[in-house]
């Protein structure tokens, strides 16, 4: 570790991927569709294909393509835009789809998650900065019960990460100086922009974040100030 813990007075998480594991409850929420309606499908690939789609609406608006959107919507708009590509969606009504979409509010903390983060909570501002809708954020920190201080998305300021106007939000928004607040997220490009705002960073290596036997970048990276393997190993290196 590159600095004094005790220099920070804030931590903002990213969410989904670092903080919850959104494929394994939106592959079950396909199963149980499939299995009502009777039909089958690789879900694997229909989430994998799905987040991809998302991120490539975030990235649309980003390139100044399109206007700004919250995050549920950009999902519904990229499920219906996938679901063409399958025979079996025309058994998936409007209804089924509206369902499945509300998934991304349910999702599941990874098992080092809550007690890591209640023990980090006793110590620093906690605070959620994601890039999905306010509503879908805070029913997920609801139903994972993540103990946060504050929860800020890039809605709030009509963006998404690696906005630099997102970072900027949660320094407003906490009231402490850039580096005052460290960073925590799987996602390194989330890592980086936030660095270059000024912010201390932290990357949690989440090798199951799109599911097993699929790659991800989980390597090390010297230029972030604490690299670890999850939320527990982050609040002893931080002191909590």
């Amino acid at each position: 570790m590159t600095f004094d813990p005790s220099s920070l007075k804030a931590l903002c998480f990213d969410v989904q991927g670092t903080l919850v594991d959104f494929t394994t409850p939106l592959i079950e929420a396909g199963e149980a569709l499939a299995a009502r309606r009777q039909f089958d499908a690789d879900w694997p690939e229909v989430i994998t294909r799905w987040r991809a789609g998302y991120r490539a609406g975030m990235d649309a608006f980003l390139a100044g393509e399109r206007g700004w959107i919250s995050t549920d919507t950009i999902y519904r708009e990229a499920l219906d835009t996938l679901l063409t590509d399958y025979p079996w969606a025309q058994q998936v009504s409007a209804e089924d789809r509206d369902a499945l979409n509300t998934t991304w509010s349910r999702l599941r903390p990874w098992p080092d998650t809550q007690r890591g983060l209640s023990r980090l909570h006793s110590r620093y501002l906690t605070a959620a900065l994601s890039n999905g809708s306010m509503a879908s954020v805070i029913r997920i920190a609801r139903h994972g019960a993540l103990p946060f201080d504050a929860i800020l998305t890039g809605e709030l300021v009509q963006s998404f990460k690696p906005d630099p106007k997102v970072y900027a939000l949660a320094v407003r928004s906490l009231g402490v100086a850039p580096d005052e607040i460290m960073m925590v997220a799987s996602h390194k490009y989330d890592l980086v922009a936030a660095r270059a705002q000024g912010f201390r960073t932290a990357f949690i290596a989440r090798p199951l974040e799109f599911g097993p036997g699929i790659a991800v970048d989980v390597t090390p990276d010297p230029t972030f100030d604490c690299n670890v393997t999850d939320m527990e190993e982050l609040a002893n290196r931080l002191g909590a």
